[in-house]
């Protein structure tokens, strides 16, 4: 494990399997990260069939503790977004890892 796919990386794969271009692609992948953020924030979840289910989860206020000294600390209500894998997605996953540890 240990390796990371960069947006670089996707923009090449996608334009191989498209025959976009390299800018074309990149525009396309920017639109995408756009438009999921945009729809988040106007408060909307986004779903994409076979792949998972972008969301906006509220966090209430709450008292935690600072790790370091143990000084208790508020948090503040928020809101923050959420990802929740398909299955299908999750399934393809876990048995394409199978297969590499065989």
């Amino acid at each position: 494990m240990g390796n990371t796919t960069t947006k670089a990386d996707l923009v090449n794969v996608i334009a191989q399997k498209t025959g976009l271009t390299k800018n074309e692609t990149e525009s396309v992948v920017d639109g995408l990260f756009e438009g999921v953020i945009e729809s988040l924030k106007a408060g909307k979840r986004i779903e994409i069939r076979g792949f998972g289910s972008f969301n906006i989860r509220h966090k209430n206020f709450r008292q935690a503790r600072n790790p370091r000294t143990g000084e208790k600390v508020t948090v503040e209500p928020k809101n923050v977004p959420t990802f929740k894998i398909s299955k299908e997605f999750k399934h393809a996953v876990s048995e394409s890892l199978k297969n590499i540890g065989e």
